[in-house]
Formats: C-alpha cells, sequence, structure tokens
C-alpha cells in the first residue's frame, strides 16, 4: 500500500471513531444517541420568559439583570426520561427556553427521530402553537440567538401546522429552493424553484415556511429526517421531502463561513414536547434518491 493511501485510511479511521465514541452503532449504520441517562446529551436553559419579551437580557424587579440558568442544571426536572413501551422517551416540559445538545459534534449525516407535543404551555406561548425545533451544525456558547437559549445553528422547525419550516439561529444563513415572498406574505419551500438565500446579511428575512404539511394528524408520533451533507441538507416529514437547502454558512462580522458541521440541539421553547427513536448515520456522499434536489 503506498503511503498516501495509507495516510487517508488512518484519517478516515481516525474521523469514524471521533463521530461514533461512545456510541454503538447497529447492523444497518444507525447509531441510537437517546438512553435512559441522557449519557451522549449536555444541557442549557436560559429564562421563563414572559409576555412582551424584547430580545434583551431580563432583569428583575429593581432592573438588574437576572442571568441564565446555564448548562447542565436540570431545574424543575425540564428534562426527563420516561418509557414508552419500555422505550427511552425524553420529555421536555417547555418551562424554560433551553435546549439539549449533543456532547458530539456531527458533519454529514441522516438523523431521524420521532416527535409529538403534549398539552402544557408556557409564557409567551400560551396562546400561540406549540412550539420546538432541531438545531443542527450548531457552533459555539448557547444563548447567541434573540431568545437567548440556543447556539448558533440551522433550525428545522417543529411546530403545529409547520413541521419543518426553516429560521436561522444568530447570524446563520442558507440558500433554499422557494418561491419569493410578495408584500406581507412569506417565502415558500418548492423544490422546482431556484435556490434563493435567507438569513443574517441576504435580502430574505431568516424564514421560509416548508412546502406543505406531511406531519401526523391529531398530534400523532411524526417521524422527521434531516439529511446533511457538505452544507446541503432535506428536510423530511414522514418520509416527504418540504424543504430542500443548500450553501449553509454564517457571518463572522465580517465575512461568510462555512457552517458545514457542529451539533444537534433539541429546544425547549415554552411548550411540552417528547422526542424518541433518535438516531444518526454517518454518510460519505449524498443519498442518491436526494440528488436530483440539488442539480
Amino acid at each position: 500500500m503506498k503511503k498516501t493511501s495509507l495516510a487517508i485510511v488512518i484519517v478516515l479511521f481516525f474521523s469514524l471513531t471521533s463521530l461514533t465514541k461512545n456510541t454503538s452503532p447497529t447492523d444497518d449504520g444507525w447509531i441510537n444517541l437517546l438512553d435512559n441517562s441522557l449519557d451522549k446529551w449536555e444541557m442549557y436553559l436560559s429564562y421563563k420568559h414572559k409576555d412582551g419579551y424584547s430580545g434583551k437580557i431580563p432583569t428583575d424587579a429593581d432592573g438588574k439583570e437576572i442571568q441564565p440558568i446555564g448548562y447542565n442544571q436540570n431545574t424543575n426536572n425540564m428534562f426527563t426520561i420516561i418509557k414508552e413501551n419500555n422505550e427511552p422517551v425524553l420529555k421536555v416540559s417547555g418551562e424554560y427556553y433551553g435546549c439539549v445538545f449533543t456532547k458530539e459534534k456531527f458533519r454529514n449525516y441522516r438523523l431521524k427521530l420521532k416527535v409529538k407535543f403534549g398539552i402544557k404551555k408556557w409564557e409567551p406561548r400560551t396562546e400561540k402553537l406549540m412550539d420546538a425545533g432541531v438545531l443542527y451544525h450548531s457552533q459555539g456558547e448557547a444563548g447567541a440567538d434573540y431568545w437567548r437559549a440556543w447556539m448558533l445553528a440551522q433550525e428545522f422547525q417543529i411546530m403545529e401546522g409547520h413541521f419543518g419550516d426553516y429560521w436561522n439561529i444568530a447570524n446563520a444563513a442558507i440558500d433554499i429552493r422557494a418561491y419569493i415572498s410578495e408584500g406581507s406574505m412569506n417565502s415558500v419551500a418548492d423544490e422546482s424553484q431556484n435556490f434563493i438565500p435567507f438569513g443574517t446579511h441576504t435580502e430574505n428575512m431568516g424564514f421560509c415556511m416548508r412546502k406543505m404539511r406531511a406531519e401526523t394528524p391529531n398530534n400523532g408520533w411524526t417521524e422527521i429526517e434531516l439529511v446533511c451533507f457538505e452544507g446541503k441538507s432535506l428536510h423530511i416529514i414522514n418520509g416527504k421531502v418540504v424543504m430542500v437547502l443548500q450553501n449553509s454558512r454564517y457571518f463572522d462580522g465580517e465575512k461568510f463561513q462555512p457552517l458545514v458541521e457542529g451539533k444537534i440541539q433539541l429546544q425547549s421553547e415554552a411548550a411540552e414536547v417528547f422526542y424518541k427513536n433518535i438516531k444518526i448515520k454517518p454518510i460519505n456522499k449524498l443519498p442518491a434518491e436526494f440528488e436530483n434536489y440539488f442539480k
């Protein structure tokens, strides 16, 4: 074997080892991320936000800034593991804004999980739709966003009536195949359209609606899949592609930088939500069934 070939093998071996550290892949290559003790996750909690929140650090009655709860303090048992058919389910109460996030960073993968909402809502969403999300390519410190709860990331929205929408988190941006917005109307994703930019330092706000509703009716368990490969991504709901994205990036204050890897955050956003069957599979190329979405 040539030295160059040997070097490539060594690099690939250590890359795979890093990705699967403390994990056990199944025969089909999927790695389970959820267990009975959240061993593969950490957490961050910020605030119990109130109605009328304006993006500023909350203050107490004396006008003094309130500090966020911070990392790995599971106040009021915000994040708990319950059992369904003897399988672990992550229950997120939603009382505080925040997240659980993977200890490891990931690049080039398929992520699958099942999700449904509970019944509890908290300020400032008591009169609004139940809301949560999967944040991918997450980097830096938590609290970088408007709600002071999450890391820089791209969002795969989980929301009543809006499974699969896109939001940019902090200084993120991305290009999406979508119809352009007009007036007060939102842009709507569709694979028949050209890619247009969304997010920080683009001509469009950091939001785009999914192509269609595809979640399970009556708040049944909905399977979502996220496919990520070298800055490209697909938002998939119950097997249906609802958004095609590429050129994932963030603005560092001077110029755009690639945003193609990072941790995975599961949001707590003032609504009770349940996650289960969370698994990830490393890939070394875009799956063939999705190639035409990017041509």
